[in-house]
This record gives C-alpha cells, sequence and structure tokens, in this order.
C-alpha cells in the first residue's frame, strides 16, 4: 500500500512538473477549442433550426408594421382664441388675470386612414370643440379635415381629407380576438412622431370604467401615451382590431393599461355617421343599478341576476309597456342581461320604434313586458 502511495505521489508531481513547463514555454497549447469547432465535431442533428425576423432575436412584426404604419396619421386640432374680455385692455387686468382668450388652443392626436376615399376614424375626444383640424401622413403630406360626425357617448369620430392614392388600413376581426393574442399599437405619442409599441391583449369587454357611456373596450400592456388616442391597434398580421382611447394612470404616463374601441363597434359607428349623419340607439326610459346580493337582500328581492330598476320615466316607453320601478330586468329581446352595462348596450343596439320583450322578475313571479323602443336622446355637449 505505502508504494502504491509512493508510484501515485510521483506521478502526480511528474505531471505537474510537465504542466509548468508547457504553461511557461508553450501557453498556446494549453488554449480552449472554440466551441464551433467543438460542435462541428459532433454528428448533424436531423432538427432544422427555426428562421426568425432578420436582425432579430426573436419574431418579427415588420411586416404587419410596415402594412397599417401608412394609414396612421397625425391629427393637429387648434382652437381659435374666442372674444376678448371687455377690460382686456387695462393693464391692471392683465396683470393679475392674464389674457387668456388670446391663447389658441391645440393639440395632437392620432387617426386611421379607413378607405382610399379619404375617411379617417379618430376619437371624439382628440377633435372636440375644435375649430381646425389638420391631418398629416406618414409621407409628409397634410390636409384640412372635414367632420363627417361624431358620436360623443361611444367616443368615436369620422374626418375626411381630400387627397389622391392614400393608404388604407385593412379591417379585421375584433370580435375573434383572445386574451394573449399579440397586438401593436400605431400612434403618435407626445407628438414626437409615428411611434409602434407591442404587448398582448389583456383582457376584453373592460366596462364601468367611467370613459365613455357605452364601453367594450379592449384592454393592451402595448404601451399607449397621450397623444396616441384615436390611433390603430391592429393584430400581428397589420389588420386594425381597435382605435386607441384612453390608458390608466396616476402620472399620465404608459402604466401598461391601454384601452382601444373594437373595430366592430368604431365601425358600426363610423358607417351610421356617414349615413344618417348621426348614430340612432334605442332609449326606453329607465334608471337601473346593479343587483347586488347586498341590495337583493335588504329589498327583499327573489332574483339572483339581473338588473334592477331603480327608476321608470314618466310617459317613457318602459312606463308605457308596464316597467315598475323594484322590477329586475333579467333578458332584453334574446339578450341576457347581469349588470347595468350590459343593459344599456342591450336597449342601445334596440332598433327605435320596434316592439321589445322585457323579460323581469316582480317579486316572485317571472313576467314579460312589451315597450315600444324610441330614439336615445343626443347626448349634451360639455362646458366649455
Amino acid at each position: 500500500m505505502r508504494r502504491t502511495w509512493l508510484i501515485f505521489s510521483q506521478a502526480v508531481t511528474v505531471a505537474l512538473a510537465v504542466l509548468f513547463v508547457v504553461a511557461t514555454l508553450k501557453p498556446e497549447w494549453l488554449q480552449r477549442r472554440p466551441l464551433a469547432a467543438v460542435i462541428s465535431t459532433l454528428p448533424a442533428s436531423p432538427i432544422q433550426p427555426v428562421a426568425l425576423g432578420p436582425g432579430s432575436g426573436g419574431a418579427s412584426y415588420a411586416a404587419a408594421a410596415r402594412r397599417a404604419s401608412p394609414a396612421v396619421v397625425s391629427v393637429i386640432t387648434s382652437k381659435t382664441p374666442g372674444s376678448r374680455h371687455p377690460r382686456s385692455n387695462d393693464p391692471w387686468f392683465r396683470y393679475f388675470f392674464g389674457d387668456p382668450d388670446e391663447q389658441s388652443q391645440s393639440g395632437i392626436g392620432s387617426g386611421v386612414i379607413v378607405s382610399p376615399e379619404g375617411y379617417v376614424l379618430t376619437n371624439n375626444h382628440v377633435i372636440e370643440r375644435m375649430d381646425d383640424i389638420e391631418v398629416q401622413l406618414s409621407d409628409g403630406r397634410r390636409a384640412h379635415a372635414e367632420v363627417i360626425g361624431t358620436d360623443p357617448e361611444a367616443d368615436v369620430a369620422v374626418l375626411r381629407i381630400k387627397l389622391d392614392k392614400l393608404p388604407a388600413v385593412a379591417f379585421g376581426n375584433s370580435d375573434a380576438l383572445q386574451v394573449g393574442d399579440v397586438v401593436l399599437a400605431i400612434g403618435n405619442p407626445f407628438g414626437v412622431g409615428q411611434t409602434v409599441t407591442s404587448g398582448i391583449v389583456s383582457a376584453l369587454g373592460r366596462n364601468q370604467l367611467g370613459i365613455n357611456t357605452f364601453e367594450n373596450f379592449i384592454q393592451t400592456d402595448a404601451a399607449i401615451n397621450p397623444g396616441n388616442s384615436g390611433g390603430a391597434l391592429i393584430d400581428a398580421a397589420g389588420n386594425l382590431m381597435g382605435i386607441n382611447t384612453a390608458i390608466y394612470s396616476r402620472s399620465g404616463g404608459n402604466l401598461g393599461i391601454g384601452f382601444a374601441i373594437p373595430v366592430s363597434t368604431a365601425r358600426q359607428v363610423m358607417e351610421a355617421l356617414i349615413r344618417d349623419g348621426e348614430v340612432r340607439r334605442g332609449w326606453i326610459g329607465v334608471e337601473p343599478r346593479d343587483l347586488t346580493p347586498e341590495i337583493a337582500e335588504t329589498f327583499n328581492l327573489k332574483a339572483t341576476e339581473g338588473v334592477l330598476i331603480t327608476g321608470v320615466l314618466q310617459g317613457g316607453p318602459a312606463s308605457d309597456g308596464g316597467l315598475r320601478p323594484g322590477d329586475v330586468v333579467v333578458r332584453v329581446a334574446d339578450t341576457p342581461v347581469r349588470n347595468t352595462a350590459q343593459l344599456l348596450n342591450a336597449v342601445a343596439a334596440l332598433k327605435p320604434q320596434s316592439r321589445a320583450r322585457l323579460a323581469v322578475q316582480r317579486g316572485d313571479k317571472a313576467v314579460e313586458v312589451q315597450v315600444t323602443v324610441a330614439q336615445r336622446p343626443k347626448a349634451r355637449p360639455q362646458r366649455e
């Protein structure tokens, strides 16, 4: 055993001596072989590599952005100064209060060209109360925009410009969107110029946010910032899926929660504005409220789902049809309703002057009410 250990010790000593001599006199002998050289000696694998986007470390959406970007425009708005204050020439008045009447208002938003005829979709809040509206294309061309119509309750506006060879975006099917689908937001954030950001669909059917009267938003984490309003939300193929509208933010910047109007809704509003100059929605004259378990227990209601009617306009369609305060509406025509937003949208989808059935829970009884739908009154303009 002692002899074996002696032989092993001598062998280790000799090896270390040889390693020292080689490292001193021929260090290049100890350099590692390149990984590529090692791989080249391995047998070929039957698995073929996946082709990725040129110049990228992953999938590229350059084709989608290239397809849709030319149709996304900047919407530049301004408002001329109002009438001057009677004391605006008084130096002391100007010293304390300034001269706001001489300061014009301006803004920059985004829009999307949706037809070669020059129709542009944008948000109503982008152009609301503005006197002059100009559209700038990505190729640098500019044109004055005519307002075809607006729908404040859906926050949609339709403009028209007169230029030749206009690019137009392709409409997609927003009803087929799923949570997790890749989307791109294109617009003019902060007025810096056209910008493309990417993300996914975070949620669908967002409502009760208090942004619009009629809400059915696509929620996305693609970066949307001030100036993106009215711009395009597209899918990975470059098809228009929504009109970017709002962000949830405490600082005014992007926090990864943006909202877009589905293109299915925006397109319906656009077609109505072009055809009729207005959007005609159904109205029955009720004051609804979400039915919560606490409310149901307080008022001893038997219904567990539906919308509680807390008020009925005298002489309105619902009153004439026999609907009463305290009724719980569970269905409008063939559409079940579980909250106020669903009731509002279901009634709005009814054609004015048509007859509609409302399934109602009244105490212990399930009853049916027939109403003649009226046209929803126009929303009052906001005070300036």
